[in-house]
């Protein structure tokens, strides 16, 4: 079990996105299934504005909003990064710096990484 010292440590929220919302689900179930992640909110209507080979690209998008625990995330952005029909898959991570004792217990019950 956790100390009481670091148990804010270690959870992490992670981002992705998908141009389709087949591949959003796609995504967010496989790493559900796999246990690379607590919880995953796919929000649509997503527009996202980005430099590609020299252009400028306008795309609308989902973003897929991950809870997770950092012993999970190597295997969770090699897990994206293979799913991902983008040819560079957005993964981004932020370290939660707090959060409900009860909810991040949830996440670190829930993340079993396979």
């Amino acid at each position: 079990m956790r100390s009481k010292k670091d148990k804010h440590s270690g959870y992490i929220i992670a981002y992705t996105t998908a141009e389709k919302r087949a591949d959003a689900e796609t995504m967010a179930g496989a790493i559900i299934d796999e246990g690379l992640a607590a919880c995953v909110n796919i929000v649509p209507g997503l527009t996202s504005l980005y430099k590609w080979n020299g252009k400028k690209v306008r795309t609308k998008e989902f973003l897929l909003i991950i809870k997770t625990h950092r012993r999970a995330l190597a295997m969770l952005e090699k897990k994206l990064k293979a799913l991902s029909p983008y040819e560079l898959p957005e993964f981004i991570s932020i370290d939660i710096v707090y959060g409900s004792d009860d909810y991040l217990q949830w996440i670190y019950k829930a993340v079993k990484p396979r």
